[in-house]
């Protein structure tokens, strides 16, 4: 069996793949200080619950937190007895090499989206994940990755709206009723959610008036399901693109070792 990690800034996903289908899907905080053993009381403990087998025999890594992953390399050593595929690491092969300037090292996760996204829905197409930052991938018709655009995520810019201005409270992400907030928070609600609304439409416009191509848009990320609700922004909602493209890339890599 596979085991899946891709580790974000806010949170690490482990995903258990048997040759079939994703058995389950975990979801912790990232800390770099969470040693091995820890990762694998609880990984072995949540299995357990599940009623999963440990028998794990390769691991695919996706991190965009570098000091995380020493610990992971040690938990599939230690306890899976296995050499774990690193993307984004000369050895592990990309189904397709990026298209960007000489010297750029495009982000692990934006590989991994890439080769997710060019397998279930073809090429040209532009991946918008709301994550810790809220990042466009570009696919190309021949699914190479070819660029794309970072903005600031959504919490990112709550967050920052909150310590900058004193007055102003801290509040959540959710779709305000009316665009006009007669309260301090729904002010800020309406202005940070259609504002998101704003700024995805607004960026994809310019990609696909740019790459002058028909282009589809795909949304992933925490915090994509939300703005689904927003407007006709994507479409397509893939909850475990990033999961998948590990898989897509960890196969690509079984396929040459074993020609």
């Amino acid at each position: 069996m596979l085991l899946a990690i891709d580790c974000g800034n806010t949170n690490t996903v482990f995903s258990i793949w048997d040759g079939e289908s994703f058995l389950c899907t975990l979801r912790t905080s990232t800390e770099h200080q969470r040693t091995a053993d820890q990762y694998y009381v609880w990984i072995s403990t949540l299995l357990a619950h599940h009623r999963i087998p440990m028998d794990i025999d390769a691991v695919i890594i996706s991190s965009t937190v570098p000091r995380v992953v020493f610990n992971l390399r040690v938990l599939a050593d230690r306890y899976f007895n296995c050499r774990p595929l690193v993307v984004g690491k000369p050895e592990c092969a990309l189904p397709r090499q990026p298209r960007v300037d000489e010297g750029t090292q495009v982000g692990p996760d934006r590989l991994v989206n890439t080769a997710g996204a060019f397998d279930r829905y073809g090429g040209d197409l532009i991946v918008v994940d709301f994550g810790t930052a809220t990042t466009f991938d570009v696919v190309a018709e021949d699914g190479a990755y070819v660029g794309g655009v970072i903005a600031p995520g959504v919490n990112l810019s709550l967050q920052a709206l909150h310590e900058a201005a004193a007055a102003l409270p801290h509040v959540d992400v959710t779709k305000p009723q009316q665009v006009i907030g007669t309260n301090t928070v729904a002010c800020m609600q309406s202005g940070v959610f259609w504002g998101y609304v704003g700024l995805v439409r607004g960026i994809c416009d310019r990609i696909k008036g740019e790459y002058a191509r028909p282009m589809k848009i795909i949304s992933t990320g925490g915090l994509a399901p939300l703005f689904q609700q927003g407007d006709t922004l994507f479409d397509h909602f893939d909850e475990f693109l990033t999961i998948h493209g590990l898989r897509i890339i960890h196969d690509h890599n079984q396929t040459l070792e074993t020609t």
